[in-house]
């Protein structure tokens, strides 16, 4: 049973069946965001998510990065993601028309952020996310 469907922009409906959301910057006790340490979480999600779907192709929606008219610090200008990280599993109907609807899907894995901790849904859900290009990076499995 599906938590919630999205539109994406090309028109297919997606079901997200699992959903992990997370603070972005939860465990950072001192110091504050710059580029390198949001370099280094970036690329963290995106091998946390294959790990967490091994069996799963994975996407990575290139997140929003803030730059605050605050002063830089030792490491640079500050730089902000968004304050929520996201990992879930998107399944939709086949990618290729020629196997059996009935007894096909296409699954992905995908790793976001975003501002709030909003399911997204619909076609309200961030234009970034509804963006994924899901007939070159998800696959079809049988059921």
């Amino acid at each position: 049973m599906a938590l919630t469907r999205v539109t994406l922009t090309s028109g297919r409906t997606v079901e997200i069946s699992d959903l992990r959301l997370t603070s972005t910057y939860g465990g950072m006790l001192e110091g504050y965001p710059f580029t390198r340490w949001n370099d280094r979480l970036v690329d963290g999600l995106a091998r946390r998510t294959a790990a967490a779907f091994p069996n799963t192709p994975t996407h990575l929606v290139t997140p929003h990065r803030d730059h605050p008219d605050l002063p830089a610090g030792g490491f640079g200008p500050v730089e902000l993601l968004p304050a929520v990280t996201c990992v879930g599993l998107f399944l939709s109907h086949a990618v290729d028309p020629a196997v059996d609807p009935v007894l096909h899907r296409s699954a992905l894995a995908v790793a976001w952020f975003q501002a709030t901790p909003d399911i997204p849904s619909g076609d309200t859900a961030d234009p970034a996310l509804r963006a994924i290009p899901w007939d070159e990076a998800a696959h079809d499995f049988e059921l």
